[in-house]
């Protein structure tokens, strides 16, 4: 009796195991290695409690001005790939256009409007404002700037951000604020000036607004503020791996040329390059008027592949990575 008992209880003991065993092998349970887990997280990000633009105290005490600044930072610092190509063509274009903007008496904070504006490409938008500081023809013109079927100086980050300037100048005088000059920018001088009026108001601070131009002053703050400490919002690009001026030569065009393929073939370079550098050149000619004279940048040296490096002359890529293909066929005509 006792024996058949044990043999019993040995029995089940052995179908227990086997059961552990079977299951284990059908259901493993899995292996965390502590050394390697992280817990995810969003950081944090505090607004500081005071922020300047242009010169000009933005009222953060205001409770929906400090939640429309924690809006646009928050957007910008984690919309990654975009703010970092920002941060990188800075290095090549924000030094020239802040001299710009210094010599037309315009605080260099307004640069952040072309970074907004255009991402500094030279962008055609819906409404056919073109350029980095998207300026529309009509607007162009009453500048200065040349526009017609040869030549589009909106295309010119340099000439246009002297027009740009002359505007913002001018809309300053107007409102005796750099920030409302901004608003001013977008939603324009009237419809700037009919808002305050109605809503009887004198800052754009205190203006009720479409989604567009409540958000614009304060995307174009949120960028600087992530320009001047890139680190601190977690943006840490190398030296080596941001864009920089290109060696560079000027040449003075006083004759018409038929063909710019045939033009650039004749200076080592090739028509691609050619727009490149001097994206305002809108066909394949240039027609030259007397008493005219246009200049073009090109690569120096013999190799037109030029290295990155530091130069006096400014550059003027043109939107080689997002081309205006409703423009492109007529370009390419006659090549």
């Amino acid at each position: 009796m006792k024996k058949s008992l044990l043999i019993l209880n040995l029995a089940l003991l052995v179908a227990i195991l086997g059961y552990l065993v079977y299951t284990d092998l059908l259901h493993p349970k899995p292996v965390i290695n502590k050394e390697i887990v992280v817990s995810y997280g969003v950081p944090e990000l505090v607004i500081p409690d005071t922020v300047f633009f242009a010169g000009e105290r933005v009222p953060l005490e205001i409770p929906d001005v400090r939640e429309r600044l924690d809006r646009e930072l928050h957007v910008n610092t984690f919309w990654h790939s975009n703010t970092i190509f920002l941060l990188k063509r800075g290095k090549r274009w924000l030094p020239d256009l802040r001299e710009i903007l210094e010599e037309e008496g315009v605080p260099d904070d307004l640069v952040y409007l072309a970074v907004i504006e255009s991402d500094l490409q030279n962008k055609v938008s819906p409404s056919n404002a073109v350029g980095f500081w998207q300026l529309l023809k009509g607007t162009a013109t009453d500048f200065r700037l040349e526009v017609n079927s040869d030549v589009d100086e909106r295309y010119h980050p340099i000439k246009s951000t002297r027009a740009a300037a002359n505007y913002l100048r001018k809309a300053h005088d107007k409102f005796g604020s750099w920030t409302d000059a901004a608003a001013s920018y977008n939603i324009g001088r009237r419809g700037l000036e009919q808002g305050l009026t109605k809503q009887a108001v004198n800052s754009y601070y205190d203006l009720l607004l479409g989604e567009e131009t409540s958000r614009y002053v304060f995307r174009a703050i949120a960028i600087k503020m992530i320009f001047e400490d890139p680190s601190k919002f977690g943006f840490n690009i190398s030296e080596v791996n941001l864009y920089h001026k290109e060696k560079l030569r000027e040449i003075k065009i006083d004759k018409s040329i038929q063909n710019l393929r045939d033009w650039a073939f004749e200076h080592d370079i090739n028509y691609k390059q050619l727009k490149r550098y001097n994206p305002w050149l809108r066909s394949n000619k240039l027609n030259v008027g007397s008493a005219k004279t246009y200049t073009f940048l090109i690569p120096k040296g013999k190799d037109a592949q030029a290295v990155m490096a530091d130069t006096t002359v400014m550059v003027v890529p043109g939107d080689t990575l997002e081309p205006d293909i409703r423009e492109m066929p007529e370009e390419l005509k006659g090549l």
